[in-house]
């Protein structure tokens, strides 16, 4: 049996949160977003041989970005699964706001970290010295950031490398795989590389390989495997993870699809799936052995 905890998926309730992203009349205008316009409980993690679950991180999904409190209050009043938490969280907020808001956060057992989606935001974000500030006030609670940007942009990942030497003690994971370009030819694929292999050397910086159908509906499972080799080249087996990006991952396969994908992946030994899906999150996001 493969044991599973799943680091980066998402649970909604519309009745409660707010989902403004989630909304047909906003953005992301996606033809398919009615496949996960609905609400999501932990219910539907179903797993079967040769898996099981056996805990998961939620990661923020804008249940009230405002009161990102809201959210984890309802995941610990409903869910039994073994989880933890990653809290919405605004990077621009004044100092003392960002600590209010940090100690509010840090009431809720499940909280191990925060995030801020950056995209094409991060140069201007990372550059910010009130960004930088309340990042050092995250490496200072030993909180995690879950950094979700595109590794292609190299003059954002040279900024975050800045912000990474002067906070070593930032405990930081990229989300997505730092967006990988779904064309393995170009220039951006070329930058993606390069940037995985820089941040690779950061002991305090760890890799969460999932949205792969952010890319690509229907992405080939050769590309998906192209980018799992090149960033357990970079990171090491012991810094890497593998996602499913619940319930995102719909708009291409069941759950239990999704993970089947990784376990025929023939360039992973049972012991590197072992890491992959269980014990590097189970460290990582301190969970109870």
């Amino acid at each position: 049996m493969i044991k599973i905890i799943d680091p980066h998926l998402h649970l909604f309730n519309l009745a409660q949160g707010d989902y403004q992203w989630l909304k047909a009349d906003n953005p992301p205008f996606w033809p398919d977003k009615k496949i996960i316009e609905k609400n999501v409980t932990e219910k539907e993690l179903h797993l079967s041989a040769p898996f099981e679950i056996a805990g998961f991180v939620h990661i923020e999904a804008g249940f009230d970005n405002q009161q990102p409190w809201r959210e984890i209050a309802w995941l610990e009043s409903t869910c039994s699964l073994p989880f933890k938490s990653i809290a919405g969280i605004n990077l621009l907020l004044p100092t003392n706001e960002f600590q209010q808001a940090l100690k509010k956060l840090n009431g809720y057992k499940s909280v191990v970290g925060v995030r801020d989606i950056l995209d094409e935001n991060a140069f201007e974000y990372l550059s910010n010295p009130q960004v930088k500030k309340n990042l050092a006030q995250l490496a200072k609670q030993e909180m995690i950031f879950e950094c979700q940007m595109p590794l292609s942009n190299v003059k954002a990942t040279a900024q975050l490398i800045k912000v990474v030497n002067e906070l070593p003690t930032l405990k930081l994971v990229i989300n997505h795989a730092g967006w990988p370009p779904e064309d393995t030819r170009s220039n951006a694929w070329i930058n993606w590389q390069q940037s995985v292999q820089a941040l690779g050397h950061y002991d305090n910086i760890n890799l969460k390989c999932s949205g792969f159908e952010m890319a690509n509906r229907q992405y080939s499972l050769l590309w998906q495997q192209q980018i799992i080799k090149q960033c357990i080249a970079s990171f090491g087996i012991n810094k890497t993870m593998l996602a499913s990006n619940f319930p995102l991952c719909l708009f291409k396969e069941s759950y239990q699809e999704n993970w089947l994908a990784h376990q025929q992946n023939k360039q992973l030994s049972v012991n590197d799936l072992e890491l992959l899906c269980y014990k590097n999150a189970q460290k990582f996001y301190n969970f109870s052995t």
